[in-house]
């Protein structure tokens, strides 16, 4: 049995943690579809291509209110850029909205203090990783366990 097979059906429970697995039912052999394709031809990226998308528009105003009343901490998991790289990380935080600009299909007025919050990229991406987004409270819960 492949590892991650394994170790899928240990994050189900449909085996147990403490189960061995001998060596016989672990393989190392790639299945047909993760047969690289380098063998059978060479990667490329950057070709340029046209792509159409709404852009919604922010203000740089609520933002900056969110800041200056948040500060510059990840709102979720207090991540802070500037103490953990200096000069580097000074002044940086992306700001997510708690409602999705898309969802509202219209120009919104925005409370920076109720309806922002300063992430870190990181838990941003996450809170995005499905659609609805995860709130910020199921991604600390997330952190938490």
């Amino acid at each position: 049995m492949r590892p991650e097979v394994v170790w899928a059906l240990r994050e189900l429970g449909w085996i147990s943690q403490s189960k061995e697995v001998s060596r016989e039912e672990v393989s190392d052999q790639p299945l047909p579809e993760e047969v690289s394709e380098t063998k059978t031809r060479s990667l490329r990226e950057g070709a340029v291509r046209e792509v159409k998308a709404n852009a919604y528009e922010r203000s740089s105003s609520a933002r900056r209110i969110c800041i200056e009343h948040y500060g510059y901490q990840c709102y979720v998991c207090n991540f802070d850029f500037e103490e953990r790289y200096g000069g580097a990380g000074q002044d940086f935080i992306q700001v997510h909205h708690e409602e999705p600009l898309a969802k509202a299909g219209q120009e919104k007025e925005v409370d920076p203090i109720e309806d922002l919050k300063p992430v870190c990229p990181n838990c941003h991406a996450i809170i995005h990783r499905k659609n609805p987004p995860y709130t910020i409270e199921e991604v600390q819960a997330m952190l938490r366990e």
